[in-house]
């Protein structure tokens, strides 16, 4: 299995990091134990967490109908934490889980830390903004 630091690296989000800023990623991240049948995230509600599957399963439904399910190296709520929108599906644990998560404070602290040159990267690059375009605008599979 990848480590944390290896599964960060391979995130659009974070690819025009440094290693050094990605360990500096990781070591913001908490791990956290999660229930079968909790909702991670809530369609509408507002979102305040990124998180990584680092075991386990979740469904992944838009208006009620299931869109895909979610597993191990997976992640979601990128955009609750760059851009601070309302969740755009509702995400539920199938199994128990394990789940690597950076809240959106901790993320405007680590890119306080990195300074305006990275936070100008990861937030408003040409890649991230077609990148998150991509992800408000996504229709369900």
């Amino acid at each position: 299995m990848p480590s944390l630091v290896e599964r960060l690296a391979s995130i659009e989000l974070f690819s025009e990091l440094t290693g050094k800023e990605i360990k500096k990623v990781a070591s913001y991240m908490t791990t956290t134990d999660v229930r079968q049948g909790l909702d991670l995230t809530v369609q509408g509600a507002t979102g305040r967490d990124f998180m990584i599957i680092v075991d386990g399963e979740a469904s992944v439904r838009r208006n009620g109908r299931l869109v895909t399910t979610l597993g191990p190296g997976d992640f979601f709520g990128e955009l609750a934490v760059i851009a601070g929108v309302p969740r755009t599906a509702t995400v539920t644990a199938e199994s128990p889980m394990v789940v690597e998560t950076l809240n959106r404070r901790e993320f405007s602290s680590l890119l306080d830390d990195f300074g305006s040159h990275t936070r100008s990267t990861v937030t408003s690059s040409s890649g991230s903004r077609k990148y998150f375009k991509a992800q408000l605008h996504a229709s369900p599979a």
